[in-house]
């Protein structure tokens, strides 16, 4: 790789350096300017951010860049590192809080329902918000299904149904024909 140097004019049309301003110690360009990701496909550190947008009622940052070298478009989020909530089970383990496991089961209980994807990210992010204002630790699994079926019961009653009956371990249609009739009494 060659060296390469730098020419000046041989004369400047710029004031003298005595009356330029003073260099400005804040940047007007974000953070992530200065401080580029690698590229996913050819791995340099030369990228430029294209677009940010402001994405879980500003839990965080979303970033489209592009890599200078290659051109390849990519995405990368920014957000607050939060301490890991512990999950206590039913049978007495303790695993790691899992957005995607939570957001899993809502998805599995609403198939087929009219219930959009921007929903469900919703509602993840409504449980998750109202965990970590009221457990810093550990939370147990009881009060996070409880969480659910509340969103749930507000958004759609099948979907309740399907969760319920994993939640609470249904073994026979009469459970079913209880909750429905439980349901139905609450509205």
């Amino acid at each position: 790789m060659q060296a390469q140097t730098h020419r000046t004019a041989p004369f400047s049309a710029s004031p003298p350096s005595s009356a330029r301003p003073p260099p400005r110690l804040t940047s007007p360009r974000p953070a992530a300017h200065y401080f580029p990701m690698r590229c996913p496909n050819c791995t340099q550190s030369n990228d430029k951010v294209v677009d940010s947008r402001i994405i879980r009622n500003g839990a965080a940052i979303r970033r489209r860049r592009v890599c200078a070298q290659c051109g390849h478009r990519f995405t990368t989020y920014e957000e607050v590192a939060k301490p890991v909530i512990g999950v206590l089970k039913r049978d007495g383990r303790r695993e790691d809080f899992d957005r995607a496991k939570l957001r899993a089961a809502i998805a599995h209980a609403a198939v087929k329902r009219p219930i959009s994807e921007p929903q469900l990210d919703v509602i993840v992010d409504d449980i998750i918000r109202e965990l970590e204002t009221e457990y810093h630790r550990e939370v147990p699994t009881t009060v996070i299904g409880r969480k659910v079926l509340d969103k749930l019961e507000k958004i759609d009653e099948v979907a309740y149904l399907r969760f319920i009956s994993v939640y609470r371990r249904f073994r026979n249609a009469s459970q079913f024909l209880s909750e429905i009739e439980n349901l139905i009494t609450r509205q």
